[in-house]
């Protein structure tokens, strides 16, 4: 079973430890809702204003989720007993699992979290200590609490409570193996009522399981259940308890190997190693393997269809196919759970998501995740019986089963009427900037690219580098001294793994290749040839971009200690624009659930209306290339004409250039940015050949442009991704200046995925 950051490590302890204190320690903050600029904004947020929600309140409880957080606020809370796979090291050692999984919740389905580290090992001591907490949440997500206590505790607190109690570690590991395991059985053409499983594991996702698959519908005789001392059978003494003993069986068998002669399904939630070949051999034909043990599976793919070519194969593993992943799971089902205001997370809400998730899995991937898979477009089939869980659709498709479900089994207090709409809404509660970068990860992990960082001796950038290589985007070459590099790695606490390397410019065998390349580009421009040997051997922006221009690399990133401006001059000495392509800067603005193209953002600083046409022509390619539709709007201070102004008329007539280009996007102009971007106001021209709000905003002049998008960085609920370079001949991408590393493994990504060439 697996979750984002159970996956195998790809960093090193000191980077981790460095993550997680940089800036703000730990992986959460508050933040205010409401303003809080003026004293009746204070007055309104405490005192007096606060006494009407009180009164309300204390009249009719419901109304606290009208008008508190209540509504969409979990609490992640643990005694530290079974964190992930290391043990029991205590609640404190616990809380950064669970700032973690609080974090996930909003990343996924947007549902405030706060996790509750509760020093009490004994059943009754956290029972009590959590059942008091209902009046402050809308559900309790359990989490690495050990076996067999987690079973009381969650039973007792689902008795006492009347929100949601969910043991994640039991229910969504259960869940989401139970959707590929829908799809296997589908795939093998088995009747689930005749199909013979083998769980090995009795922990508590291993109980949950079974628990699933009897609701599914398998026959309790054809399971049969092993943990560390073999067989669960019927009349076993040692090591039982009641969870197991409900699933003891009559059978001979007293083995793993022995319970697998001739069976369908290997079920693993145990230890690596635990599946051998030779048992794998010994079950029956198109044997259906989920090998979850965390972090190394039973079995490993490679091994398994060594063993056996018709096996299918399912792992907790990002880095294969078929993965079990709980962040499938638990943000979706809490987020139809709390929207319907359930009073619990029931077994028709969970076989609602089990069927949501399988049923997604058959369904053609839309561009998004297509895009993931460059050249191999997923279709539902042996490796692929669980969704993507970049998938965007996830948000939308489990909520709304699990929230109908809750709706028919009557634990429902709010029922949703209009579940047309209720999908729309789940859909803009997406983080934009997640899903676009997932994209572009995905699918140069696909291709991966040899990615040249100029400025290779920054701390930020070697990590960077770093982070980039070990997501398996391609090879990262550093420019710069090479005893600089390995000292300024060792003081960020990162090892500089294969995959990178390290060039010194005036060392390089290739110096006085890129120095003649140079010399024919500039020897009419005011250069000598020494002057371009100083160039490549001096300024790693020439040396790095030679590189990329002569064939040595795919793509360069720059920009973190040299301003926009400057690198950009540099690099287009050595870089061509594209044949048939005009260079431009585009910015993604991603907010309120949508993503906006705007163009020009950093080169062309007063375009008259060929270019601007141009621009927008760019900059619709751009919003392909991300999966858009482009809808574009030329923006000016006026609408259609009012009021009128010199810089109007370029606009206007950047739009008859359009016209006769017979361009094959919606596009529409001059009009204010508002009109663009609200469809109500829009609605006030129904001659506007835009179907719906523009998704591409092409600037009147560089000035609004820039000044508009760093103003939405700075003041306004925005992420702003660029300038990004377009049209160069090469992938090229610049950073701002001190760009953190996460920003740069964004723009190498993005040069990587070919944005900028």
């Amino acid at each position: 079973m697996s979750e984002s950051m159970s996956d195998r490590p790809v960093f090193t302890e000191k980077e981790a430890l460095l993550f997680h204190s940089r800036g703000r320690p730990g992986k959460l903050a508050v933040v205010s809702t409401k303003p809080m600029a003026t004293q009746r904004d204070l007055s309104l947020a405490y005192s007096p204003g606060v006494a009407a929600p009180v009164m309300a309140i204390a009249k009719d409880p419901s109304l606290a989720f009208d008008y508190t957080t209540r509504g969409n606020m979990v609490a992640v809370i643990t005694n530290g007993t079974a964190i992930l796979g290391l043990g029991d090291l205590g609640p404190l050692a616990a809380k950064p699992v669970m700032e973690g999984k609080a974090a996930l919740f909003k990343r996924f389905a947007d549902i405030d979290s706060i996790d509750l580290e509760v020093d009490a090992k004994e059943v009754e001591d956290f029972i009590n200590a959590v059942r008091y907490l209902g009046p402050s949440f809308g559900g309790i997500n359990l989490e690495d609490i050990k076996a067999p206590e987690c079973f009381v505790i969650e039973e007792r607190l689902r008795e006492m409570m009347d929100i949601p109690v969910f043991h994640d570690d039991q229910h969504g590991t259960a869940i989401i193996s139970a959707a590929g395991l829908i799809n296997a059985l589908l795939l093998t053409g088995r009747d689930i009522k005749e199909t013979k499983l083998v769980c090995n594991g009795a922990g508590a996702a291993g109980i949950a399981c079974l628990d699933l698959a009897r609701a599914l519908g398998f026959d309790p005789r054809n399971i049969t259940l092993c943990d560390t001392k073999g067989v669960v059978y019927r009349g076993r003494a040692e090591g039982m308890n009641q969870w197991k003993s409900a699933h003891a069986v009559e059978t001979r068998a007293r083995t793993l190997a022995e319970a697998l002669e001739g069976a369908d399904i290997f079920y693993g939630l145990s230890v690596a190693g635990a599946l051998t070949p030779e048992m794998l051999k010994n079950m029956a034909s198109d044997p259906i393997v989920f090998a979850m043990a965390n972090p190394d599976p039973e079995i490993t793919p490679e091994e398994a269809r060594a063993a056996r070519p018709d096996c299918i194969i399912a792992t907790g593993r990002s880095d294969y196919p078929n993965q079990v992943n709980n962040v499938l799971g638990f943000p979706y089902i809490f987020r139809g759970a709390l929207d319907v205001r359930a009073k619990t997370i029931n077994m028709e809400m969970k076989i609602a998501a089990v069927q949501a998730l399988a049923d997604l899995a058959r369904e053609d991937v839309p561009d998004e995740v297509a895009n993931a898979y460059r050249g191999a477009r997923p279709r539902f089939g042996r490796d692929y019986l669980i969704p993507a869980p970049f998938d965007p659709r996830l948000i939308h498709v489990v909520p709304t089963a699990v929230a109908r479900a809750a709706m028919e089994s009557g634990v429902a207090r709010r029922p949703i009427i209009d579940m047309k709409a209720y999908r729309h809404e789940l859909s803009a509660r997406r983080d934009p900037i997640a899903g676009v970068m997932q994209t572009v990860f995905e699918r140069v992990r696909r291709e991966p690219k040899r990615v040249v960082f100029a400025e290779g001796e920054e701390q930020q950038v070697i990590r960077a580098a770093v982070t980039f290589v070990n997501q398996g985007l391609g090879t990262a070459v550093l420019v710069g001294r090479e005893d600089r590099v390995k000292a300024n790695a060792a003081n960020a606490g990162v090892e500089l793994a294969p995959g990178i390397e390290i060039h010194n410019a005036k060392l390089s065998h290739r110096n006085t290749v890129y120095a003649q390349f140079l010399f024919e580009r500039l020897q009419r421009k005011g250069f000598l040839l020494r002057d371009c040997q100083r160039l490549i051997n001096q300024d790693r922006n020439h040396f790095a971009a030679a590189m990329v221009a002569r064939g040595d690399a795919d793509a360069m990133v720059t920009g973190v200690t040299r301003n926009f401006s400057n690198a950009l001059e540099e690099v287009r000495r050595v870089v061509d624009q594209k044949p048939g392509h005009r260079v431009i800067g585009v910015s993604l603005i991603l907010a309120k659930g949508r993503v906006v193209v705007v163009a020009d953002t950093a080169i062309t600083e007063l375009p008259e209306a060929e270019e601007l046409a141009e621009i927008a022509i760019e900059a619709a390619g751009v919003a392909r290339r991300i999966g858009l539709i482009p809808r574009v709007a030329m923006l000016a201070f006026s609408t259609f004409g009012y009021p009128p102004g010199e810089r109007t008329e370029r606009v206007h007539d950047a739009v008859r250039v359009l016209d006769q280009r017979r361009v094959d996007f919606e596009y529409e102009g001059e009009m204010g940015a508002d009109i663009a971007l609200n469809k109500e106001l829009m609605g006030a021209y129904p001659f506007s050949r835009l179907k719906d709000t523009a998704n591409v905003l092409v600037m009147p002049a560089f000035h609004s442009a820039a000044i508009s998008t760093k103003m939405l960085q700075e003041l306004g609920d925005a992420t702003v991704l660029g300038p990004l370079i377009v049209g160069l001949d090469k992938p090229v991408q610049i950073t701002q200046l001190g760009a953190t590393d996460t920003e740069i493994v964004n723009m190498a990504a993005l040069a990587a995925f070919g944005l900028g060439g």
